[in-house]
C-alpha cells in the first residue's frame, strides 16, 4: 500500500472538511447578518455593532475617530474640511470617486464615494479615512407620525492609538487649514434656496446650491458714489472686526435694510455685496415656513461668511398688529403654530439664535419701509438703512458708460435735466439703453421716453392727492 498516496488523500479530505465548515460558518454569518438587518430595529443593531467593535478594539492597537457630518443642528466644520481635503488626496487604492463640474466653473470637484478609503501620511503616521453613509429611520421634522428614511454620513479616521494627541492636536488642524486654502482658491459664489421637501424630511440637505453668476459690482451699480463708498467701507470694517464683536459681547453679524421703489437695483446691490466679499447668498422665503422652529432649523444650517436675504419683508410675514404675546416673546402658542410669528422672527435676527454662526450679513428688502414694524428697524436688527432711489444724473452717466461705452455726448445735458425732474428707475433707463447699438438713436429714444414719463407723473399727481384726501376723511 502506498503510504504517500494515503497521506495525500487524508490531507485532501481534511482540507475539504475545513473548507466546507468555513463555507457553512460564512453562510450562517451572512444569514444572521441579513436577518438582523431586516428584522432587528436600528437601535438594537447599533448596540450590537457597538459591543462587537468594543470587544474587538480590546485587542487592537488602532484607534478610530468618528467625525459626524452634523454636530447637533449645526454643521461639523471638521467634517466639511475633511471632505474638501480628501478630494485632493485620492490614493491609488481607491476604486470609486465622485466627480462633478458645475456649469461655468473651470475646475473639477472630486470627492470620496461612500465606503471607499483614503490612506494619508502625516509625520510618518499612517492614517486611514473611510466615508460611511447609511440609511436610518427618523420621525419627520414637522412632528407628523410618518417615519422617513434619512441618510447619515460620517468619516471614520483610524490610526495607531499612541498618536492620538498628535492627530487631534496637529493633524486635524492641518486638515482644516489646507481645506480652507483649497476652498479659497476654487471658491465659486453660490445662491442657495430651500428645498421644502427636504426641510420636512431630511433637514440636513434643506439648502440647495446653484452658481450665482451675477456680474453686478460696485463699479457697475447706478448709485451715487458717496453711497457706494459708505457701503463698501462698512462691509470692510465688518469682516475685520471678529475680535471686536466678541469683546463687546455681540454676535458677529450685520443687518441691512434696502428700501425703495421696484427697479431701483436692490437685487443688484445684493449681488455686488456677494461678489465684493466672496460670500454665498441664502435666499429665504418666509411665507413657505410653517413655524418658528422651521426658521431656526434653516438658520443653523447656513454657513459662516454668507449673506442671508429676506426679500419683500413687508409682504412675507404679518409684522403689524402684534399680539401681546408677540411683544413678550411668547408668540409660539397653539394658535400660532402654523406660521412664523414676529417674536420668532425677532429672535432669529437679534436673539439667542442669531449667534449661531459667525460673519453673517442679513439683508432685508422692501418697497414700503413705512409698513414695517418699528421693532424691526432699530440698530442690532437692521443696522444699515440704504435708500434705493430713482435714477440720478450721475447714475445715468454710469449706465451710459456701461451700456453704450460713452462718457460724454451732446444729448447728456438734456437727459440729465429730464432725469432730475422725473421719477424713473435705473432699470427703466437701462431698458431704454439696450434698444439699439447706435448711441444717437438710443439717447434720442431715452429723451422721448423721459418726456412721456414726466407727463404721466404730472397727470398722476392730482389723482394721488385726491385719493389721499379721500382716505383721510
Amino acid at each position: 500500500m502506498d503510504t504517500s498516496a494515503t497521506s495525500a488523500e487524508t490531507k485532501l479530505a481534511t482540507a475539504k472538511t475545513i473548507l466546507s465548515t468555513a463555507a457553512s460558518v460564512a453562510a450562517t454569518v451572512m444569514l444572521a447578518r441579513t436577518v438582523a438587518r431586516d428584522l432587528l430595529p436600528y437601535e438594537i443593531q447599533d448596540y450590537f455593532y457597538f459591543r462587537l467593535r468594543k470587544f474587538c478594539n480590546r485587542f487592537s492597537s488602532q484607534l478610530t475617530i468618528v467625525i459626524d457630518e452634523h454636530d447637533g443642528l449645526a454643521k461639523n466644520q471638521i467634517y466639511e474640511a475633511a471632505k474638501v481635503y480628501l478630494g485632493k488626496k485620492t490614493s491609488p487604492s481607491v476604486q470609486r470617486i465622485k466627480v462633478s463640474k458645475p456649469e461655468k466653473e473651470n475646475h473639477v470637484n472630486i470627492s470620496m464615494e461612500s465606503d471607499e478609503q483614503v490612506v494619508d501620511v502625516f509625520n510618518g503616521i499612517k492614517l486611514k479615512w473611510v466615508l460611511v453613509c447609511r440609511q436610518v429611520e427618523s420621525r419627520s421634522f414637522n412632528h407628523s407620525s410618518t417615519n422617513i428614511q434619512a441618510q447619515v454620513r460620517y468619516f471614520e479616521l483610524t490610526f495607531p492609538k499612541k498618536y492620538k494627541d498628535v492627530v487631534i492636536g496637529s493633524y486635524l488642524p492641518c486638515v482644516e487649514k489646507e481645506a480652507k486654502s483649497v476652498q479659497q482658491e476654487s471658491k465659486t459664489i453660490k445662491i442657495l434656496t430651500v428645498n421644502y421637501n427636504n426641510l420636512y424630511c431630511n433637514w440636513m440637505d434643506a439648502w440647495i446650491p446653484v452658481n450665482l453668476d451675477h456680474p453686478a459690482t460696485f463699479e457697475t451699480l447706478a448709485m451715487e458714489q458717496e453711497q457706494k463708498t459708505k457701503i463698501m467701507q462698512d462691509l470692510e470694517r465688518f469682516v475685520k472686526r471678529k475680535d471686536y464683536y466678541r469683546r463687546v459681547g455681540k454676535a458677529w453679524k450685520r443687518g441691512y435694510l434696502l428700501y425703495g421703489p421696484p427697479g431701483t437695483g436692490k437685487s443688484s446691490l445684493i449681488a455686488a455685496m456677494a461678489n465684493y466679499l466672496n460670500f454665498d447668498v441664502y435666499d429665504l422665503e418666509l411665507t413657505e415656513l410653517r413655524s418658528n422652529s422651521d426658521l431656526r432649523t434653516l438658520l443653523v444650517a447656513t454657513a459662516n461668511r454668507s449673506i442671508l436675504v429676506v426679500e419683500d419683508i413687508d409682504c412675507t410675514i404679518d409684522l403689524q398688529d402684534r399680539l401681546p404675546a408677540d411683544i413678550a416673546g411668547e408668540g409660539e402658542g397653539p394658535i400660532q403654530q402654523n406660521k412664523v410669528t414676529l417674536s420668532g422672527f425677532l429672535n432669529f435676527i437679534d436673539g439667542l439664535w442669531s449667534s449661531c454662526g459667525d460673519e453673517r450679513i442679513i439683508v432685508f428688502t422692501t418697497n414700503h419701509k413705512e409698513k414695517l414694524d418699528p421693532a424691526l428697524l432699530r440698530p442690532g436688527r437692521m443696522d444699515v438703512h440704504v435708500h434705493m432711489s430713482y435714477c440720478t444724473p450721475s447714475g445715468f452717466k454710469l449706465l451710459a458708460a456701461n451700456y453704450l461705452g460713452i462718457k460724454e455726448h451732446i444729448l447728456f445735458e438734456e437727459i440729465e435735466e429730464l432725469i432730475s425732474t422725473t421719477q424713473v428707475t435705473p432699470a427703466e433707463v437701462a431698458e431704454q439703453l439696450m434698444r439699439n447699438d447706435d448711441p444717437e438713436l438710443v439717447l434720442n429714444g431715452l429723451i422721448e421716453f423721459l418726456k412721456v414719463k414726466r407727463k404721466e407723473d404730472e397727470d398722476a399727481k392730482p389723482r394721488k392727492i385726491h385719493e389721499e384726501s379721500t382716505e383721510s376723511q
